[in-house]
C-alpha cells in the first residue's frame, strides 16, 4: 500500500551498502510514523521498522505528515516484538533518555553516528530502537540492545517528540560524512581580494586621508593606521568590496577638491553650512 499523498513524492534511494534502521517499538500515533520518516529522509535514513504500532499498519494517516517521504513509509515492515525486529542485525543501539541500572556502553548522538559509521564500513547490519511517545523503551526493549543512546540537553526539561528523536541522530549520521566546510564566507560572483589588492586600496586611503588633515595629529597617526588595518585585515573582503570602497574614495577625494578644506579647525564641515 503506497497510500497518502502522490504528488511530492520525493525520490528516495538508499546508498549501496548498509546504512542504520530506525526501529520504532510501539508508536502510538500515524502522523508521528511519517514525522520520523521525513525526519529519516533529510538525514540519509531509509530503512524504517515498526514494532507493534498501537493502531496497526499501514496506516494512511501517517503520510501527510512525511512531507513527501512515501517511499520509507511504503518499505516500512510490521514486527511482534523488539527481539524479531533485530534478528539480522549485528549491533543494536536503543535511545535512553534517563540512566537505568544496567553496565553498558552509553554514546552521545554524535558518537553514536561515528559507531554507526564504523559499522555500516564494515558492512554490518546496526539498527537503532527509539520507544513510544509516552514512555519510552522498557527494560526488556533495552535488553535487545549493546548499546545506549543518550543526548546531552537541558537536564530541567529533556522532552522530545518521537520524529525530534530521530532527527537528531538521523542529522548526526549525516554529518559524520558530510564534507560541507563548517564555515563559509559567501562570496557569489566576486572573490576574496588578495593581501596585495588590500595593500593598494590601504595606502590609497591613507594618502587621501593625509590630505584631508585627518592624520595630521603626528603622536596618534601611527596608531590611527594601525587601527584602519586591523579593521579591514581581521576580515575577508572582497575584490568587488575593494572595487566599491575605492569608488567611495574617489568620489571623497572629488568633493573635498571642490568644496576645499577649511582652513580654520572650527570651521563647519561642508554638510553643515
Amino acid at each position: 500500500m503506497t497510500g497518502g499523498r502522490k504528488d511530492g513524492r520525493a525520490a528516495l534511494t538508499p546508498p549501496a551498502g548498509e546504512t542504520p534502521i530506525v526501529v520504532l517499538v510501539r508508536p502510538q500515533m500515524a502522523r508521528n510514523i511519517g514525522s520520523t520518516a521525513r525526519a529519516m529522509a533529510n538525514g540519509g535514513l531509509f530503512h524504517l521498522r515498526i514494532v507493534a504500532p498501537r493502531d496497526g499498519w499501514p496506516q494512511p494517516d501517517a503520510y501527510p505528515s512525511a512531507s513527501g517521504a512515501d517511499a520509507i513509509l511504503d518499505a516500512a515492515t510490521v514486527f511482534d516484538s523488539v527481539p524479531a525486529a533485530v534478528a539480522d542485525c549485528h549491533r543494536v543501539l536503543a535511545t535512553c533518555p534517563r540512566p537505568r541500572h544496567v553496565v553498558v556502553p552509553v554514546r552521545t548522538a554524535r558518537a553514536a553516528a561515528e559507531d554507526l559509521r564504523d559499522i555500516a564500513a564494515r558492512g554490518l547490519r546496526a539498527a537503532v530502537l527509539f520507544g513510544p511517545e509516552r514512555a519510552g523503551l522498557e527494560n526488556e526493549d533495552m535488553a535487545c540492545a549493546d548499546t545506549l543512546v543518550r543526548y546531552p540537553l537541558n537536564p530541567e526539561h529533556m522532552s522530545l517528540n518521537l520524529a525530534q528523536a530521530v532527527m537528531i541522530l538521523a542529522y548526526e549520521w549525516w554529518t559524520a560524512a558530510e564534507a560541507t566546510p563548517p564555515r563559509v564566507l559567501m562570496t557569489n560572483e566576486t572573490r576574496i581580494a588578495t593581501k596585495g589588492e588590500l595593500e593598494g586600496f590601504l595606502n590609497r586611503l591613507v594618502a587621501e586621508l593625509d590630505a584631508t588633515g585627518f592624520l595630521d595629529n603626528r603622536e596618534k597617526r601611527p596608531g590611527m593606521v594601525r587601527n584602519l588595518r586591523h579593521w579591514f585585515e581581521r576580515g575577508e573582503v572582497t575584490e568587488q568590496e575593494l572595487r566599491t570602497l575605492h569608488g567611495v574614495v574617489t568620489e571623497l577625494s572629488r568633493g573635498r577638491m571642490r568644496r576645499g578644506r577649511p582652513e580654520k579647525d572650527d570651521a563647519p564641515p561642508p554638510w553643515r553650512s
